[in-house]
C-alpha cells in the first residue's frame, strides 16, 4: 500500500494550518483531520472556503458541524458536510 504523500505547504497554507488549531474537542474532531489528511491536496476553491470558515468564531462552527445551524456562505456549508461525511464515513446531510 502506497501513503500519498502531501505537498509542501506555501507560507500562507502554513499560516491556515496554524489558523486551523481550535480549543474545542467537538471541532477538533473534525478540522484537525481534514488539516493532516485533506487541506493541502484540496482544490483552491477548497482551501480558500476552508481559510473563509476559520474566520468564523468556535461557537458558530460547532453549530454547523452540529446541524444546529447553516451558514449563509454555500461553500462553507458545501466543505462541513464533507468533512462530516468524510469524518463519518457516510452521507450526513
Amino acid at each position: 500500500m502506497t501513503v500519498k504523500s502531501q505537498p509542501e505547504p506555501t507560507n500562507e497554507q502554513r499560516r491556515i494550518i496554524y489558523q486551523a488549531r481550535r480549543g474545542l474537542k467537538e471541532l477538533d474532531f473534525y478540522i484537525d483531520p481534514y488539516v493532516k489528511e485533506l487541506y493541502l491536496t484540496a482544490d483552491p476553491a477548497e482551501q480558500a472556503a476552508f481559510a473563509n470558515m476559520l474566520t468564523y468564531e468556535d461557537p458558530d462552527l460547532l453549530d454547523y458541524f452540529t446541524n444546529q445551524a447553516r451558514p449563509d456562505d454555500e461553500a462553507i456549508w458545501t466543505l462541513v458536510k464533507k468533512i462530516k461525511t468524510w469524518r463519518h464515513g457516510k452521507d450526513l446531510s
